[in-house]
């Protein structure tokens, strides 16, 4: 429902005033909104909590649950990506064979497909904001795990339940950014909260490369010391990212108004949103009648009324994650084999390749905000498709780069070019639009569901990318791979084309499909 004072009427109260001491006593802040308190000479319009955020501008506190999202989805890529770095340590102190490298590469994305199939329903069930905590508190415990490993067993068990953390924050971010901004900024919000995992990818290979430029200062006389701790402080920066974020998260819980209309629970859908528009608000059975919102068990994803839009979520994500996670994961391993091979120096080399996965790493970032450009004009669909055939350019670059001597500085250029390419329209889009489609094709009661279905589908080809990328290279050779790889992109675009369902200016209520009689 929608308050529009009239001139009798008391002054509207913004959040500005109130901020500070919502963060101390909120519980007073809220009843100090609720609408009960206004007096009956204010006049009133009816309007359903969905009209009524569509009209507003974002506010401080959108912009606070916004950038909660942000921070995780910006240590899940440091998380993710870091390993890539640290890997050459750890297979020296550990004395990993190629099937143990693909292990330890591969927990946290075995762990992601368990917690987003298994913690997405949850977050239906209990909520996004419990969820929060429970998620924060799984990141802290596995990093200092990871950073504390005693063997290779111990790091792939810690490794998983970091994926765990992240498997969950999948689901929880992309359902709480969609339920609680406007439609028309809905796309741009989402993945410009996304664009952090490519913050946080970039952070991890900065990281890495200095902690090796560090310690190669401290004794530049042997290696033993990097190999033995240089891969742990990469870790155990993580663990302080972690703390870091899981600080912001405690500063600040608002449970989403969606959430409470799909169970019925309309006071406290009311103060919820309130809070959230900055504006008295009273949402009722009259305004969001409880049919609007139907509740709806898991197996629904797979019924006839939302299969296509389980297929579109989850398939091509699932083949883009090949490619993405194993040439992700993989990007100084991969530089090494097709730029740096002639670098005998074992720190030298290291160093060569995180310098290289740095500068790939920022055509991440490009990516991603040509995908906030573009996301509203394009549409998603088309996006989305563009993004798979230049995927698919980029690899077979790579492809052809190494079938030619690797010492040249043209070979060089070569590889850097298809890594351009591909990172660029990799996140340009479907990196960007499989995340934000997961969370706009699926009704609130199973959005976390279905949000978590698929990235636990994606997250199944990230663990076919990340284990059998390392014994596919070495039986295969690497630009037979790459190939492979592209041909798996072009079938994504090809799966995207027919399932899609475009969702781009569009009300979450009129994306949803109407249940079949």
């Amino acid at each position: 429902m929608d308050w529009e004072i009239g001139q009798t009427a008391k002054p509207q109260m913004h959040l500005s005033v109130f901020l500070p001491h919502l963060l101390i006593h909120p519980s007073t802040f809220i009843l100090s909104l609720h609408p009960s308190r206004m007096t009956p000479t204010e006049s009133v319009q009816l309007r359903s909590f969905e009209q009524q955020l569509n009209r507003a501008d974002l506010t401080r506190v959108m912009w606070l649950l916004w950038g909660l999202s942000a921070g995780l989805i910006a240590l899940d890529g440091f998380d993710f990506f870091i390993i890539g770095v640290a890997l050459p340590f750890i297979q020296r102190d550990f004395g990993l064979n190629a099937t143990e490298i693909g292990a330890v590469a591969g927990a946290a994305v075995a762990g992601a497909l368990v917690g987003s199939l298994t913690l997405g329903p949850v977050t239906d069930r209990i909520g996004r904001q419990i969820m929060l905590l429970v998620d924060i508190a799984i990141f802290v415990v596995a990093t200092t795990g990871t950073a504390l490993a005693w063997n290779a067993a111990s790091l792939i068990l810690f490794r998983f339940l970091v994926g765990v953390g992240i498997g969950a924050d999948y689901p929880i971010s992309v359902a709480y950014i969609t339920e609680n901004v406007p439609a028309r900024l809905r796309g741009r919000m989402v993945i410009g909260a996304f664009t952090f995992q490519a913050v946080g990818a970039l952070l991890g290979a900065v990281t890495g490369l200095t902690l090796i430029y560090l310690f190669q200062q401290y004794d530049s006389t042997t290696d033993e010391l990097a190999i033995h701790y240089a891969w742990r402080a990469m870790l155990g920066v993580g663990l302080l990212l972690a703390i870091g974020v899981g600080a912001l998260r405690l500063s600040f819980l608002l449970e989403s108004p969606r959430y409470y209309i799909a169970r019925g629970e309309y006071d406290e859908a009311s103060k919820a949103a309130a809070i959230l528009l900055e504006e008295p608000i009273i949402i009722t059975p009259d305004t969001d009648p409880p049919d609007r919102e139907p509740q709806l068990p898991y197996h629904a994803l797979f019924s006839s009324t939302y299969r296509r839009a389980t297929a579109l979520a989850s398939l091509p994500w699932f083949l883009q994650d090949i490619a993405t996670y194993g040439i992700g994961i993989f990007t100084p391993v991969i530089l090494t084999a097709l730029a740096f091979a002639h670098e005998a120096d074992f720190m030298a080399q290291t160093i060569a390749s995180a310098q290289g996965a740095a500068v790939v790493d920022l055509f991440l970032i490009g990516g991603f905000l040509i995908a906030v450009w573009l996301v509203d004009r394009v549409g998603r669909i088309r996006l989305q498709i563009i993004g798979f055939v230049g995927m698919a350019i980029g690899l077979l670059i790579l492809a052809v780069s190494d079938r030619l001597a690797s010492e040249t500085i043209s070979t060089t250029a070569l590889v850097l070019i298809g890594f351009l390419v591909f990172n660029l329209t990799m996140n340009a889009g479907p990196n960007s639009t499989t995340f934000l489609l997961s969370g706009e094709v699926f009704p609130t009661s199973i959005r976390a569901s279905g949000a978590g279905f698929a990235a636990a589908v994606a997250k199944a080809g990230a663990v076919i990318g990340t284990m059998l990328l390392p014994p596919l290279q070495k039986s295969l050779g690497i630009s037979t791979l790459l190939v492979l790889l592209a041909l798996l992109c072009g079938l994504a675009a090809i799966l995207t084309h027919l399932f899609r369902i475009e969702t781009v200016g569009r009300s979450l209520e009129s994306v949803e499909p109407k249940p079949q009689n």
